[in-house]
């Protein structure tokens, strides 16, 4: 006898869902791309269904039981599931639930006998994809996994769209302008697609949270949990305890058992940010966690599988800390599969302007204030600034001006002690040292002319009006220049 029977199924194949005048041949797209589970707590079914849909390109991942099909939607990511709808413990409804929970972009298709054709209808108002009726036969199996699969890959081509849209305004929410960042999201958007262990180096205020969001955000993990940890403002005796959990009674205060960051963050990203404060002997434990992808609790004896990606970040150089004897250096080594760093704040000058106006429109929304501008001078006094603090020393500094304006005009009256009482004398060389600016000494004044206005127009990210204000002359002299200068480039 078969494994898959001549099928009884009164739908027919073309009524199977999905995208309607879609194909993945017209998605360009590659099945085995794709992963799948199938779950059946029949093995011989199980493995029967997964054959038939390997020979076609998928890759499969198999659960005998319900139980277990819930730890792996827990710990990894998947594309299509095919379920069955009755088993114990944990039936198809509740794996579709879960899926949903956990996998959200994930299609489910429900396999169901004659008698819970009317519980795989409801599914279907729940979520599922569609459902297949027992018995079923490889081809009915493919066909309907074929439009899950178009499904996804039409999600995805969305996605993809989506993302090219944002990439003139910034990536996942990072603003920038300048050349130097876009060099690191040109670095991150082709890190995030792998599972590469990422180390983020930078000052403090540059914004390594957000550029572990933008990876996680961007990776196949996405759907999971990213877990943040400062293992700086942890007292060294309960980084393990936060990392790796603990048991009851494995020390005066663990009054029951919980869970470390590296199980809650499963399937996900953990991200630990200061990594350079970490305690010696959690170094050690942290080293054998990225070799063997297993942890044990504090006062526990049982490992327990994790699959993590770990993204951290520093503001310490590592090589002084290795030198030092205070960091491992084949800890280091394994952090560093992949590096980025971020740049400060004064470094990328043409980055000031556009973070000032996101976050000035944030605040606004925030604080529930009427629209405000900020003025050329107070743009300005931005410009001139050294930001030792970054980005979000900018942040706090706009948002202090939101909440005390009161006459809808951020301007030199609302700026900060810092900024209020700077000298701008003092502070305005980093804001010449722009490249190509020492050639201009000598050259006729149209040149100087045309260098201000055009370097200008970068830092506004080609805000015409904007760069008018802070070079103090009238849109209409801006434009008339701009079109002088495209009729000498054309000459």
């Amino acid at each position: 006898m078969p494994l898959f029977p001549i099928e009884f199924n009164a739908r027919p194949a073309a009524d199977s869902g999905g995208t309607s005048g879609t194909s993945l041949k017209s998605l360009d797209f590659d099945v085995s791309q794709l992963k799948l589970l199938v779950v059946d707590n029949e093995a011989a079914h199980a493995r029967a269904m997964t054959e038939s849909l390997e020979k076609v390109g998928y890759t499969c991942e198999v659960a005998t039981s319900g139980p277990e099909a819930a730890e792996l939607i827990e710990q990894d990511t998947f594309d299509i599931i095919v379920t069955d709808m009755v088993m114990n413990d944990v039936d198809g409804m509740k794996i579709l639930n879960l899926a949903k929970q956990r996998l959200p972009d994930c299609e489910v298709v429900m396999v169901t006998g004659h008698a819970t054709v009317p519980i795989a209808v409801e599914a279907m108002q729940k979520g599922a994809f569609n459902f297949l009726e027992k018995p079923i036969t490889p081809n009915r199996l493919r066909a309907i996994t074929e439009k899950a699969a178009e499904a996804v890959a039409l999600k995805r081509r969305n996605t993809e769209l989506l993302q090219r849209l944002d990439e003139k305004f910034g990536f996942e929410g990072i603003i920038y302008a300048s050349k130097k960042m876009q060099n690191v999201i040109d670095r991150i958007r082709r890190i995030a697609a792998t599972d590469a262990t990422v180390l983020i180096t930078g000052e403090n205020g540059t914004g390594k949270e957000v550029i572990a969001q933008a990876i996680h955000q961007n990776s196949p993990r996405r759907n999971k949990r990213i877990v943040a940890i400062n293992t700086g403002a942890i007292a060294e005796n309960l980084v393990e305890s936060e990392l790796f959990g603990h048991v009851k009674g494995s020390f005066t205060d663990a009054v029951s058992d919980r869970e470390g960051a590296f199980q809650y963050a499963n399937g996900g990203t953990l991200f630990l940010d200061e990594i350079g404060d970490m305690p010696a002997n959690t170094q050690i434990k942290l080293l054998r966690v990225l070799e063997d992808n297993q942890i044990t609790r504090v006062g526990d004896n049982k490992t327990i599988k994790v699959n993590v990606r770990l993204i951290s970040a520093t503001n310490r150089p590592l090589e002084e800390l290795i030198a030092a004897g205070q960091f491992r250096s084949d800890l280091y080594h394994r952090l560093k599969v992949v590096t980025v760093e971020l740049p400060p704040l004064r470094d990328r000058l043409e980055d000031v302007v556009p973070l000032m106006d996101h976050f000035r429109k944030h605040f606004l929304r925030r604080h529930d204030k009427p629209a405000a501008h900020f003025t050329p001078a107070v743009t300005k006094r931005f410009f001139s600034y050294h930001w030792p603090g970054n980005v979000r020393e900018l942040r706090n500094f706009v948002e202090t001006m939101v909440v005390l304006d009161t006459d809808s005009k951020l301007d030199l009256d609302d700026l900060p002690p810092e900024l209020a009482d700077a000298d701008e004398a003092v502070n305005i060389e980093p804001a010449l040292a722009l490249e190509g600016q020492s050639d201009l000494v000598g050259q006729p004044l149209a040149v100087v002319e045309r260098w201000a206005i055009e370097e200008t127009l970068k830092l506004t990210n080609d805000n015409r009006e904007e760069a008018a204000k802070i070079l103090q002359i009238g849109a209409r002299t801006l434009y008339r220049r701009l079109d002088q200068y495209k009729k000498e480039d054309e000459s």
